[in-house]
């Protein structure tokens, strides 16, 4: 049954080496089910009931990226979406917070209109070639800004926007350790180096004491605080239409991005650059964002950091339905899952954001018009940090070098009509 579901033998994979790849998946996003209630709970919302959406919104969203699309991608409640919905929705604007769930629910009914009718199918094909190497590789760069900050070797500083951190800490050190031991054993090719790179630096530190042991199991809080408390008719009102689109675009290429960078590190786009059965991918996306909004937290998206099961070798869905088992496990399980702290998922970040960087060799960098818009789109990432603007940035550029240097014609129009959508949202939205 799981050979015919899933197609591993096809895939040049196995059983064992899906189950590893979920795991290790699990492992380096599992920080979400902390972050995300202590970042909502700001709004008023209880935090333990956002605990239990955060799990069962990354369970169901993985487990439909398996089953509808059988890609080896992890989803759940996004960073960023989290903190514009509630620093720039409801503490920014005094929206309630059920209005702003009401609006995550509108917006993943557009985004499952949109890929019923593959209009999102055809914006994502319109990428060119050369942004789709950039945004692989831009993710990594982003992965490894968010690697260097969970592990404490760089923080925030008012005249250089970031420096050097507190290097006498044991936290960079354990992390900068776990990264080598990581790199040495995969260069080795130990199955598993990842995850061995990540439990052994947690156990470091619990054995220094640097990071308490919170014990196995404990029994989920209550749902019902947040379960179905989207108000849908006041996300309607005509005053909330540009929040709702908002988080409509802002996911749209977040998740765009996500899955153009992760499916050419796995090497599953085709001859063409095109991701098959990507229309079953937004499917299951669509619908993992309205389960956000009914199970009470914000939009749910793709995660940058199934590339870390990607390269333990997940190719298929089961590695996703691995993934969203284990943050069900998690409802059960959570202060096993806080005994992993975030210095100890840095490593496995980091590393793969240094395998990602590598798509930069395929741009053609004797090419001023494609090499400057791919650069402009890596960069643009991790200093904007978002994935959205990055994109963004990249085709304005595009399509303003080609038809200045005189090569407008080998712009598509999807291209094109995507430049002037993004001028268009900067002009109207600014930076939201």
């Amino acid at each position: 049954m799981i050979e015919r579901l899933f197609k591993l033998s096809q895939n040049h994979s196995n059983t064992g080496t899906e189950c590893l790849a979920g795991a290790t998946t699990f492992l380096t996003m599992a920080y979400i089910v902390f972050v995300n209630p202590a970042m909502l709970a700001e709004t008023g919302m209880d935090k333990g009931a956002v605990f239990v959406a955060t799990c069962l919104a990354a369970a169901l969203g993985s487990m439909a990226m398996g089953l509808i699309a059988n890609y080896p991608i992890a989803l759940a409640p996004g960073m960023g979406l989290n903190a514009y919905f509630t620093y720039g929705v409801v503490i920014g604007m005094g929206i309630p917070w059920p209005v702003a769930l009401g609006a995550v629910f509108v917006s993943g009914v557009l985004f499952l209109i949109l890929a019923l009718t593959k209009v999102r199918e055809a914006i994502i094909n319109a990428v060119p070639q050369s942004l789709k190497l950039a945004i692989s590789a831009g993710i990594g760069l982003f992965l490894g800004i968010i690697a260097f900050e969970n592990a404490g070797l760089i923080e925030g500083h008012r005249a250089t926007l970031v420096t050097l951190g507190q290097l006498g800490r044991p936290e960079p050190l354990l992390a900068a350790a776990g990264f080598m031991v990581m790199v040495a054993l995969e260069s080795r090719k130990i199955p598993g180096a990842i995850m061995i790179g990540i439990l052994g630096t947690a156990g470091a530190g619990m054995a220094l004491g640097v990071t308490p042991f919170g014990g196995f199991a404990a029994l989920p809080p209550s749902l019902a605080p947040t379960f179905l408390k989207m108000d849908v008719a006041g996300a309607l009102n005509l005053g909330l239409v540009t929040i709702v689109f908002a988080l409509l675009f802002v996911d749209l290429f977040d998740n765009a991005g996500t899955l153009i960078g992760l499916a050419h590190r796995a090497g599953m786009l085709d001859g063409q650059g095109r991701l098959p059965r990507l229309g079953r991918a937004l499917i299951a996306d669509s619908l993992a964002a309205m389960s956000g909004g009914l199970l009470g937290t914000s939009t749910t998206t793709s995660y940058i950091e199934s590339a870390a099961g990607i390269n333990a070798g997940g190719r298929t869905g089961l590695t996703a339905l691995v993934t969203g088992s284990l943050f069900l496990a998690a409802l059960f399980l959570a202060p096993l899952a806080a005994s992993i702290p975030a210095y100890a998922t840095a490593p496995a970040l980091l590393f793969v954001a240094c395998l990602m960087a590598r798509s930069l060799a395929d741009i053609a960098w004797d090419d001023l018009t494609e090499m400057v818009p791919a650069v402009v789109t890596a960069l643009a990432m991790p200093l904007t940090f978002s994935i959205a603007h990055g994109i963004s940035f990249g085709f304005i550029s595009f399509v303003a070098i080609k038809s200045l240097a005189g090569r407008g014609r080998e712009v598509g129009p999807g291209a094109w009509m995507l430049a002037g959508a993004f001028v268009l949202k900067f002009v109207l939205l600014g930076s939201a």
